[in-house]
């Protein structure tokens, strides 16, 4: 799947009341020594699984949507806390920008991943070179910055400092840059001359299962993490605050003993967990694709049950049949990884329960990157539901559009190059200003290419948006290293996949692909509300029983700072988020939020209006932006001009009443300051006025 995380491999509520396999409850009773989370709301453990690319929405009116077919989490969530069903992704929305904004709280200007999930950077005016968005935490890229990069240029904070400074031990199953993504991590943690480099240096088949994607980031003087146990230096130098004395185990050579220590780690249905991918069996981590919810949650289970109170998670694509081919809504082999998935889910929760883990004492925060589209034609026959009947699909895969054939048939030869997708971030020869001649020709290029989509026979243009710039920052996609800002990213319809060559699949520069090895049939990246808007569940102590809501807007930079508001801590940094206060109760709410709770929320709401990339001023202003790259002629560029200044105002005003807002917010939040009414007021009012004077601007683009 081209946009999935194999290719990261490659590169780089019934639930059952019997202990399963594995499984070692009395370990479980408190969480681990040292740990006691100064939390208001009683939270002792925190659980944070995030999934790719699974649906509380239904695709297909008569299929249930994936979490109807998972009942043992669907009910868990709606029974026992909130599932937010109008909650949103950054923009790009690719799993390694939402992942990172989920587990940092921050956008892709303040952690380096805007263009995900992997993006380019000039290395000269004249050549660009890609690397991937998964890179260990502290990697650094070709030009010398760090991969994970803040607004000032420095290594982004890591997310697991809060927590390990507070005496609890912080474990990353699968999830983004906080374990080993690639075998060249090991010797730039362990050393060149390592035993663990040797390993790795020797070619052996064992290294990825050894050392990828299991990482357990300790607290100071843990023992679970000491030198005996094969613990080594958690070195994280431009840490906030600082950071020494910590260390870390990494890979599942060095984790699995630890969280497993009478044999191998057994995934939930008894089975050995293994990498089975690359031709040979090693026991161990078993690739990014092979996180099935079964494993990754029998790894969740195993550290919860062993010292690791605080676990971040991921769980691979369900909508795959079992050759691993993208599958469609219904299709016989999807709706039965659904089945097991939902199988998985209810073991988890009963041996939670043994373990003494349950809502009463810790804070489960389950979301998914983002919504994908589905790229295809009508199921049959009519009417499947796929749980009775299954849907097959006669047309099924991504619009593959090779971009640069495109151009030159509309007359455009200019050199570039691109991050190929569904939204391409295109690097145009030359480095050259967003308003010289040349970029502005190319922008215009791209504003009239029309395709016919052959899953639906219409005549279009292949991409509802275009941003350069301009638009770029106020969608916070401006990082501190001006290398890796493309020259436009255009923003295609949803079923297409933008590459600059020829498909592997015949046809001619505009194709369908059916999904095969390094396919999709499921489709995200773009600007579309179905892509955009996700979902998020939070049960546990200082969460309120509110079921379902589609009424209260979030996203992914909120998730940070309500989980360390329940906990008790706070980050070094300005979260871009803030906490959900509607689904907190008064228990975890401190005095400074209880007594102005009516002007907090309304304070947070607007701001979040005006800042999150996917809302309503963000996405005004990428229909501004759109107008502006569209417009004007070689010989009149007036009116690029005069919007695109605007837009730049608009950014710069934004920017300075976001900070005074979310101060304010995180002041009385997490750190005792008591909301000024009138002047929360004042800032709401502003808010309201600059949000109707960039609608009406983009209403009169047309």
């Amino acid at each position: 799947m081209k946009l999935s995380r194999l290719w990261r491999t490659i590169l780089s509520a019934a639930p059952l009341l019997l202990l399963l396999p594995g499984a070692s409850p009395a370990a479980a009773a408190s969480p681990a020594a040292g740990c006691s989370l100064p939390s208001a709301a009683g939270v002792e453990h925190v659980i944070d699984i995030q999934f790719d690319n699974v649906h509380l929405r239904r695709d297909t009116p008569n299929v249930p949507s994936d979490l109807e077919q998972m009942p043992n989490l669907l009910n868990f969530l709606q029974g026992g806390g909130a599932l937010l069903d109008d909650h949103h992704t950054p923009l790009i929305a690719h799993t390694a920008d939402d992942i990172m904004t989920t587990n940092t709280g921050v956008y892709g200007d303040q952690q380096g991943q805007p263009v995900a999930n992997s993006y380019r950077e000039f290395t000269s005016p004249t050549s660009t070179v890609s690397s991937s968005s998964f890179q260990y935490w502290t990697n650094t890229t070709p030009d010398g910055t760090f991969n994970a990069l803040d607004a000032a240029g420095k290594n982004a904070p890591a997310p697991w400092v809060p927590f390990t400074r507070a005496g609890c031990n912080w474990g990353s199953i699968g999830t983004e840059d906080t374990a080993f993504e690639g075998l060249g991590d090991v010797a730039k943690v362990y050393g060149p001359n390592s035993p663990q480099a040797q390993e790795v240096a020797s070619g052996s088949p064992n290294s990825f299962a050894d050392f990828i994607g299991i990482a357990v980031h300790c607290a100071k003087g843990a023992a679970l993490c000491s030198k005996a146990n094969n613990g080594v230096a958690d070195v994280l130098p431009q840490e906030p605050g600082g950071y020494t004395g910590f260390n870390g185990l990494f890979g599942h050579k060095y984790v699995g003993p630890q969280i497993s220590p009478n044999g191998p780690l057994l995934d939930l249905d008894g089975n050995p967990i293994e990498d089975n991918f690359r031709g040979h069996v090693s026991l161990g981590f078993p690739g990014f694709d092979g996180m099935s919810a079964s494993v990754s949650l029998a790894y969740t289970a195993a550290m919860q049950e062993h010292g690791v109170p605080i676990t971040y998670s991921y769980i691979s694509a369900a909508h795959v049949d079992a050759d691993g081919v993208d599958a469609g809504p219904g299709q016989a082999g999807y709706v039965a990884r659904l089945h097991a998935y939902d199988q998985a889910w209810g073991k988890f929760f009963a041996r939670l329960r043994k373990d003494g883990i349950d809502r009463s004492n810790t804070l489960f925060v389950v979301t998914s990157d983002e919504n994908d589209h589905f790229a295809g034609g009508q199921g049959s026959p009519a009417g499947c539901d796929g749980v009775h009947t299954p849907c097959t699909y006669g047309a099924i895969g991504e619009v593959h559009a090779d971009l640069n054939t495109l151009l030159q048939q509309a007359g455009n030869t200019t050199p570039f190059t691109q991050h190929s997708d569904s939204s391409p971030a295109l690097y145009v020869t030359g480095q050259p200003a967003r308003d010289a001649a040349v970029t502005r020709s190319f922008d215009r290029s791209l504003s009239g290419i029309e395709v016919t989509n052959p899953i639906t026979g219409r005549v279009e243009p292949m991409f509802n948006f275009l941003t350069d710039s301009v638009g770029m920052k106020l969608l916070h996609m401006v990082t501190a290293d001006p290398n890796r800002t493309p020259t436009v990213v255009a923003w295609g319809k949803p079923d297409y996949f933008v590459d600059s060559g020829a498909a592997d699949c015949p046809g001619g520069p505009v194709v369908e692909c059916p999904p095969s090895f390094g396919e999709d049939a499921w489709i995200h990246g773009t600007i579309s509300a179905q892509i955009n808007r996700t979902w998020l569940g939070l049960v546990g102590p200082g969460v309120r029983h509110v079921g379902r809501n589609e009424t209260l807007w979030s996203d992914h930079a909120d998730i940070r700072p309500t989980v360390l508001l329940l906990a008790g801590l706070r980050d070094d940094y300005q979260d871009a988020g803030c906490p959900l206060f509607e689904l907190l109760t008064d228990r975890a709410l401190p005095e400074s939020l209880k007594d102005h709770s009516a002007e907090v929320l309304r304070l947070a709401q607007t701001f979040k209006r005006i800042d999150a990339p996917a809302g309503q001023l963000g996405l005004d202003g990428v229909r501004i932006s759109t107008a502006a790259l569209a417009s004007g002629s070689a010989s009149d560029d007036s009116r690029y001009a005069q919007l695109e200044s605007q837009l730049s105002a608009i950014t710069t005003q934004r920017d300075a009443l976001a900070a005074k807002m979310n101060e304010m917010i995180s002041a009385a939040a997490f750190r005792g300051r008591a909301i000024d009414e009138d002047q929360a007021e004042a800032l709401v009012n502003q808010g309201r006025d600059l949000l109707d004077r960039v609608t009406d601007l983009a209403d009169d683009q047309g």
